[in-house]
């Protein structure tokens, strides 16, 4: 790990994001975030990996867009994050809300659920990856909101819905569900459902909301190659 360093936050990206996302991190709560990570990082345990920050912007050019994501913040703990909402690095245990993504996905397609939980099959094919905060300290949940992660990352949803069309939004939990009124509903499919987590899921709020399948009929219904869901790693 090399969390505890003295290398600034780094910006790696596609570069197809650079002329949305450049302007933005020299805005002065941009310059105000950094500062605040890279203390965080110097002090604290925190995830993902410095160089993993950014993984979704560098693992699913902007042009390719299909369909967005939109999580909390990344896992808390050792080895889970990899800059990938939703997504777990290093063949870790899965946690119980993937695992009920995944039962989702085979109740839904008829497909196997996978030995890891690596999602980098899905962001390579357009789904982006998102974390409203993308960084976090261990074992501390939500311990890096109302930094300024979520005026950066709302300002990409926007984008994305404003100049792009026949995006797929999955809104998954009271949390998520709050970023629709970002997102131009008649340009954009939004699916909404309760949280993977078992909290939720156990109450029925999860479970048989086919949002897999109904993603992949809207992409189809605009010409758009649907996503092979069962496709984890690159």
């Amino acid at each position: 790990m090399d969390n505890k360093n003295n290398k600034k936050v780094q910006v790696i990206i596609h570069s197809s994001w650079k002329k949305i996302i450049q302007p933005e991190i020299k805005k002065k709560y941009f310059k105000n975030l950094e500062k605040f990570v890279d203390d965080s990082y110097q002090s604290n345990l925190c995830f993902p990996p410095k160089k993993l920050i950014f993984n979704a912007f560098k693992l699913t050019p902007y042009n390719l867009i299909k369909v967005v994501l939109i999580g909390q913040d990344p896992y808390h703990q050792i080895n889970q994050a990899e800059g990938l909402c939703f997504s777990l690095s290093n063949n870790s245990k899965i946690p119980p809300s993937l695992k009920n993504i995944f039962k989702e996905i085979s109740d839904d397609l008829d497909i196997d659920i996978p030995f890891d939980g690596s999602l980098k099959g899905w962001a390579s094919q357009g789904v982006l990856l998102l974390n409203s905060v993308l960084t976090v300290a261990e074992n501390s949940p939500e311990s890096h909101k109302n930094r300024g992660w979520e005026v950066f990352t709302d300002t990409i949803i926007k984008h994305i819905s404003n100049n792009k069309n026949n995006v797929v939004f999955l809104l998954w939990g009271n949390y998520s569900i709050k970023k629709e009124m970002l997102i131009d509903r008649s340009r954009h499919l939004i699916l909404k459902s309760g949280h993977p987590s078992p909290l939720s899921a156990n109450k029925g709020n999860w479970f048989g909301n086919k949002h897999f399948s109904k993603t992949n009929i809207y992409l189809e219904k605009n010409n758009i190659k649907p996503i092979k869901w069962n496709t984890f790693k690159t």
